[in-house]
C-alpha cells in the first residue's frame, strides 16, 4: 500500500468509529514493517475527523519535485546496489535529495521495500541439507506409521539468557524488491553479561536427566518411560556415552535430531525466543531465573500443544526444500 491508501484506510475505519490505536494495530498486522507510525495514525485520524477529505499531500513550499529525475534515480540505485541498509536519513545525506524525494525515487520509481534480513544459524553444505532430509523423513514415517506419538516425546535444550536484553531487527532491515528473497543474516553470539552454568554429561545427567525420569514416573505410575522418546540438539554433552547409557537403563529412546537444525528444535524455534521477548533486564541471577520461570508457567498448554504440531509441519517443510533452511516459506 502507499501512503495515499493508508490514508484512505484510516480516513474509513476513523468514520467506522475506531480509535487511532485500534487501526494502528490493524496496520501493523497487515504491513508489518511498512505500516506507518503510531503518531502518524493519530494525526491523520485527528485531520479526518476533523473533516479533511483529500488523503493526497498539499502543495508546499520547498524544493520541486522535479528532484525526481532519472539521473537522480540511478543515483541512489547506485547507493542501494552498493549497501542495501542504508536508511532514506542516509540516502538523503549521501545523494544531497529531500528526504521526500528520496523516498519517493525508493518507493513510487524504484519499487524497493524494506525487509529484515532472514537469520540462519549457517550456511548449509550439500551433505548437511541431505542429512537433514533423511532424519526428517525417518522421523516423519515413524509419526505417520504410529510407531511414535507427539505425546510421547520430551525435548530440552539449553540457551544463554543474558541479564540485558539485546538485539532488535531493525538494523537488519535492506531495501528489497517485490518478489525477491530477502538477505540472510548468519547469528552472532552476543557478548554481554549473562548467567552462566558450564554444562557437561555429568551436570546433563544429574540436574537435567534424572529429574526428567523422576518426573514422568511420578506422572505415569503405570507405565512410566515406557515409549518415551527424548530430543536434543548434538551437543557434546547430550550425545556422550554416559547419557546414551543412562538413557537406555531408563528404556528411554533418542529421537534423531539433524545437525545445525535450530529449526526443526522446538526450542529454538519457539521457547527460547518467546521467553527473552518477554524478559526485562535483570539485575542478578536470581531474578533472572525467577523471571524466566515465570514466563514459561505463564504460557499456555494449548500453545505447546500447537507447537509440537508446527513442529511435525517443519518436518515436511524442510523435505520439501530439499533440506535448506525454509523459514521464509512459513505463512
Amino acid at each position: 500500500m502507499n501512503k495515499e491508501q493508508i490514508r484512505a484506510y484510516i480516513k474509513l475505519r476513523t468514520a467506522l468509529n475506531m480509535q487511532p490505536k485500534s487501526i494502528f494495530d490493524e496496520l501493523c498486522t497487515a504491513l508489518r514493517d511498512q505500516a506507518p507510525s503510531c503518531n502518524t495514525v493519530v494525526r491523520w485520524s485527528k485531520l479526518c475527523r476533523e473533516g479533511r477529505e483529500e488523503v493526497e499531500d498539499e502543495p508546499r513550499l520547498g524544493r520541486p519535485v522535479t528532484e525526481t529525475t532519472s539521473d537522480n534515480i540511478e543515483k541512489v540505485l547506485h547507493l542501494i546496489d552498493s549497501g542495501p541498509y542504508f536508511t532514506i536519513d542516509e540516502i538523503q545525506v549521501e545523494t544531497g535529495l529531500s528526504h521526500g524525494t528520496a523516498q519517493r525515487i525508493v518507493s513510487d520509481h524504484l519499487k524497493l521495500k524494506k525487509i529484515t534480513a532472514r537469520w540462519i544459524p549457517n550456511q548449509l553444505t550439500d551433505s548437511q541439507r541431505a542429512e537433514r532430509v533423511r532424519i526428517c523423513q525417518e522421523n516423519l514415517a515413524k509419526f505417520n506409521q504410529g510407531t511414535w506419538r507427539l505425546c510421547d516425546v520430551v525435548t530440552g535444550d539449553e540457551s544463554w539468557f543474558y541479564h540485558k536484553q539485546l538485539g532488535r531487527k531493525s538494523s537488519n532491515a535492506a531495501w528489497t524488491a517485490s518478489g525477491e528473497t530477502p538477505p540472510t543474516v548468519v547469528r552472532r553470539s552476543h557478548i554481554a553479561p549473562k548467567t552462566e552454568q558450564t554444562i557437561d554429561h555429568d551436570y546433563y545427567i544429574n540436574n537435567c536427566l534424572q529429574p526428567l525420569v523422576n518426573e514422568i514416573k511420578k506422572q505415569r505410575p503405570s507405565s512410566g518411560t515406557h515409549a518415551i522418546k527424548i530430543h536434543h540438539d548434538n551437543a557434546r554433552p547430550h550425545v556422550h556415552k554416559d547419557v546414551s547409557t543412562y538413557l537406555e537403563s531408563q528404556g528411554i529412546m533418542k529421537m534423531l535430531q539433524p545437525p545445525n537444525s535450530p529449526d526443526l528444535a522446538p526450542c529454538d524455534f519457539w521457547l527460547f525466543d518467546l521467553i527473552k521477548q518477554n524478559l526485562t533486564d535483570q539485575r542478578s541471577s536470581v531474578s533472572l531465573h525467577r523471571a524466566v520461570t515465570k514466563v514459561m508457567f505463564s504460557i499456555n498448554e494449548d500453545e505447546y500443544k500447537k507447537t509440537f504440531d508446527k513442529w511435525i509441519e517443519r518436518m515436511k517443510l524442510c523435505v520439501y526444500n530439499h533440506g535448506d533452511y525454509f523459514e521464509h516459506l512459513i505463512k
